[in-house]
């Protein structure tokens, strides 16, 4: 088992698809990459702790790989916004890959480099490669969000 863990805007959208590859065993939203301990969803809207709205995956590395979550993760989102999705704005709606080993950060990398060869993007892909740190979970409302709603979507 591996973890794995992406911002690309509101979290909601994002679960729902990841938790859809086969190979992803468990997934959960939270916060990552600010400075307050325990942010809440409110804290977190303010933009002023730093944190960006992730998805935190357990995935088997045998059923799927990390390469095949970031090919996903670059389709999912505009990487090239800075600090916003769609209608979302704010650093905690930022483009954000946390690396959880030298490999996961190697491969973001090279991915973004093919991508930007590949001209696949009409701009400057924006996507911050950091360490992963401390994974904040959510509140337990905005865990499968819309999959307690009976929504397979929102606004991604």
């Amino acid at each position: 088992m591996e973890k794995a863990t992406f911002g690309a805007g509101c979290f909601w959208g994002v679960e729902v698809r990841f938790g859809q590859v086969p190979g992803v065993i468990e997934t959960a939203v939270g916060y990552e990459g600010g400075k307050t301990e325990k942010p809440s969803y409110k804290e977190v809207c303010t933009d002023m702790t730093g944190h960006a709205e992730v998805v935190e995956l357990d995935f088997d590395p045998s059923k799927v790989s990390y390469q095949q979550l970031l090919d996903l993760f670059f389709e999912l989102h505009d990487p090239t916004q800075l600090n916003r999705q769609g209608p979302d704005w704010g650093t905690q709606y930022r483009s954000a890959v946390f690396y959880h080993s030298p490999e996961q950060e190697a491969a973001a990398k090279a991915t973004i480099a093919r991508l930007t060869e590949e001209k696949q993007f009409s701009k400057p892909i924006v996507t911050q490669v950091v360490p992963a740190e401390t994974f904040w979970k959510a509140e337990d409302y905005h865990q499968k969000y819309l999959e307690k709603r009976g929504m397979a979507s929102c606004h991604i």
